[in-house]
């Protein structure tokens, strides 16, 4: 098992200063998460739930990021912030096999930027109150969290290379270079200033439907066969919830444990199978799978909104309304008669019905 370690700023190296008098180094209560970019959305959604039980202001940026305020749980557990990073790490590690990369700061913006600059898959790097300052100046101005590459770019153009520099500068110069708003803001995160709270906020809810195969999958056709199962399995399950989804993610799952995830959004939020199929198609196509060994799928929709609340655009495409009207048909049969009584003719080769 991967032991924790602690990543902190120390005199005399870059990015840290002497504890300012009178400081308190655990003072600093925003925690910002990266996990792994290979995380599964199940696995994302597993560190969230860890994250919850360290405070309940937890807030997901998806899609493979959170933020958590501890200020209140440190009293609770008897430790400052860092520490309860590195505790957050070890358990994400032990309990759940994945690291993760945690920035520690007085603020949003300061722990992000903490964060991206942790080595290696996972660590914890505190910046503790009082070294704000010395940890941001000498950071390059693309370090900078909010600041796209052309702005960088545009700060470079004038000479402006590193965080610290645009500190020295007055605000209406980034102002002139990057916009009022903008210049305005960067001025602000550059001398550590951020004043959004963390915001508890969940993962919008999801569906997700699973196969696997008995032998290693290398038969193109059939693979596509087994998604169009999954897509009717899912489809039925989003009517019969009455929801709709605004995103797809399918998860392909390879043989030696390897897999690839894809996200995309539908062009508007539907649960037909006519829509879902479309996206999905697109989504293994995307994967460039050729001659790969297949383990299973996951297809999981994503955004999940009530159906009543989407407005739906009457179609003028006749092919398209006789489907919604099969579909619908479907719907009630295998209502009646079991999941899977009436399906696509492309199911047939697949065995028992999807569902059951």
């Amino acid at each position: 098992m991967t032991t924790a370690r602690s990543i902190r700023p120390r005199p005399g190296t870059a990015g840290a200063a002497p504890a300012a008098p009178g400081a308190d180094p655990g003072r600093s209560g925003v925690l910002h998460v990266r996990c792994a970019p290979a995380l599964p959305g199940e696995g994302y959604r597993e560190v969230l739930e860890l994250l919850r039980e360290f405070s309940p202001l937890v807030q997901a940026l998806p899609p493979r990021a959170a933020l958590v305020q501890v200020r209140g749980a440190r009293r609770y557990f008897g430790a400052d912030a860092a520490r309860i990073a590195e505790v957050v790490r070890l358990r994400a590690v032990a309990r759940l096999g994945t690291d993760v990369r945690i920035g520690v700061a007085d603020t949003w913006a300061v722990a992000a930027m903490a964060s991206a600059r942790v080595q290696g898959p996972g660590g914890v790097l505190a910046v503790p109150a009082g070294h704000t300052a010395a940890f941001l100046a000498p950071l390059p101005v693309e370090a900078l969290h909010g600041l796209g590459p052309r702005q960088a770019e545009a700060l470079r153009g004038y000479g402006l290379h590193t965080v610290g520099a645009l500190t020295r500068v007055p605000p209406g110069v980034l102002e002139r270079i990057l916009g009022k708003r903008t210049g305005r803001l960067v001025a602000e995160r550059a001398r550590g200033v951020d004043p959004r709270p963390v915001t508890p906020r969940d993962l919008p809810s999801s569906a997700a439907v699973r196969t696997g195969f008995t032998r290693q999958e290398l038969d193109g056709p059939h693979a596509r066969a087994a998604l169009l199962g999954l897509v009717v399995r899912l489809g039925a399950q989003l009517r019969g919830r009455r929801q709709t989804a605004r995103s797809l993610c399918l998860t392909l799952q390879f043989a030696g444990g390897t897999r690839w995830e894809r996200s995309r959004r539908l062009a508007e939020p539907s649960a037909h199978d006519e829509d879902l199929r479309t996206l999905a198609y697109r989504l293994m196509d995307a994967a460039g799978l050729q001659r790969a060994r297949l383990t299973g799928m996951v297809l999981r929709a994503e955004d999940l909104a009530a159906a009543e609340g989407v407005t739906r655009q009457l179609s003028l495409d006749p092919v398209r309304e006789a489907r919604l009207t099969v579909e619908a048909a479907i719907d009630r049969a295998n209502a009646r008669f079991g999941p899977g009584t009436v399906r696509p003719a492309a199911l047939l080769g697949l065995g028992s019905p999807p569902g059951r």
